[in-house]
């Protein structure tokens, strides 16, 4: 089939900008494949709406991220419900690097995709969903981006708990725009008791303290950069069951090591996502309201 392809220019050489979904995770806490768990009245998983809305804003490039057991299951799945003119590509995570059960983490599953990976990019996370407007305003980051810069786009701490109980959220220190630390922060509910956000270490936070889900912005010169950062990590963890290479702790070394620097842009969208069993009939109403 031909497909058609977005281009956007870097001085003068016109790349190709992808959507890049992370959607190789066990979904341990929730209990089974949540990649593939349908929430839309049509069978639509928290995917296929972040396609939907890259393909509102022209991009038609997807690499999907999975792991070797569930890829014949998503390569049917989006199939059936894309159109054509989607280009698809699905990169085997668990093929990429020392097998093991557990998945090595964030930037693994990132540099196993740079083949893939032909130009700038929106990384994304399978089991989130952002918003129309989130999708749009980190494609209109790509152009902007070079070796040194990449952009996160951060959302309001109280439009990303769960009423199904407390979360792990990257709170963002942001300093004039710029990203300096994300702060990973476990046990974040809201205290209906005293009207506040607590985290586990009771801490109070504000509503609208800026957090990460993990919809990053990227040139494609970020991706040797983490392979580097991966073979460091590898070297001192190659024989451990669990340990992971997480993306903002690599980010935030290249922030410290190098002249790295990360935008930070505001979404007001309220973002909703899988990660406990009692989240997916909540998610399913909020799907419901938002894209009837």
């Amino acid at each position: 089939r031909i497909l058609c392809k977005e281009f956007r220019y870097f001085g003068s050489i016109i790349v190709k900008s992808s959507l890049v979904l992370m959607a190789a995770g066990l979904g341990s806490r929730f209990g089974g494949t949540k990649q593939l768990v349908p929430v839309g009245k049509n069978g639509e998983t928290l995917l296929d709406f972040t396609i939907q809305d890259a393909l509102r804003v022209g991009m038609t490039d997807v690499v999907i991220i999975v792991r070797s057991e569930i890829v014949n299951d998503m390569k049917s799945h989006v199939e059936r419900l894309h159109p054509e003119g989607l280009d698809f590509r699905f990169v085997l995570q668990d093929r990429y690097g020392p097998a093991r059960a557990k998945p090595w983490g964030t930037t693994h599953a990132v540099i196993s995709a740079s083949e893939a990976v032909e130009g700038p990019f929106i990384l994304a996370n399978a089991d989130d969903y952002y918003g129309p407007s989130s999708i749009e305003v980190a494609s209109e980051q790509l152009p902007n981006l070079d070796k040194k810069s990449a952009a996160l786009i951060t959302f309001e701490l109280n439009k990303t708990l769960s009423s199904s109980g407390p979360v792990t959220r990257g709170v963002c220190d942001v300093q004039n725009g710029l990203l300096s630390e994300v702060i990973e922060t476990e046990g974040l509910f809201y205290n209906k008791s005293s009207n506040e956000i607590t985290c586990l270490e009771g801490n109070v936070l504000k509503p609208d303290t800026p957090v990460s889900m993990n919809l990053w912005c990227f040139h494609p010169s970020i991706l040797s950069s983490l392979q580097s950062l991966w073979e460091e990590f590898l070297e001192e963890n190659s024989h451990s069951e669990v340990a992971e290479c997480l993306l903002p702790v690599c980010i935030s070394t290249l922030m410290d090591r190098h002249d790295f620097q990360v935008s930070t842009v505001p979404s007001q969208e309220e973002w909703t996502g899988l990660t406990n069993p009692d989240d997916l009939e909540l998610v399913r109403n909020k799907i419901h309201n938002l894209r009837s």
